[in-house]
């Protein structure tokens, strides 16, 4: 479903453009995503994979499975908001 909604407000293609563009888009995409990922994680008290953050160490790893999951999920097209970066940047 993302992909299909991603097809509609971005190319098909990114732009050619620098690597560096690339990955500076890609890093962009995914700081957003991490912050959409902690903002529902800290707003609905269990975690968004339903566990609770009552120890420090649980929420450190928290912390680093949504950055680690934002990540991955901008290097495979996210919600192609680094495509149209890359579009804007022409």
């Amino acid at each position: 479903m993302i992909n299909s909604i991603a097809g509609l407000t971005s190319p098909a293609a990114p732009p050619s453009h620098t690597p560096k563009v690339h990955q500076v888009a890609q890093q962009f995409e995914s700081l957003l995503i991490g912050q959409l990922l902690k903002t529902s994680r800290e707003a609905g008290g269990s975690g968004w994979l339903g566990t609770g953050d009552e120890d420090e160490a649980g929420q450190t790893g928290m912390e680093v499975a949504e950055q680690e999951l934002a990540k991955m999920l901008a290097s495979k097209g996210g919600f192609g908001i680094s495509r149209m970066v890359e579009g804007a940047m022409k």
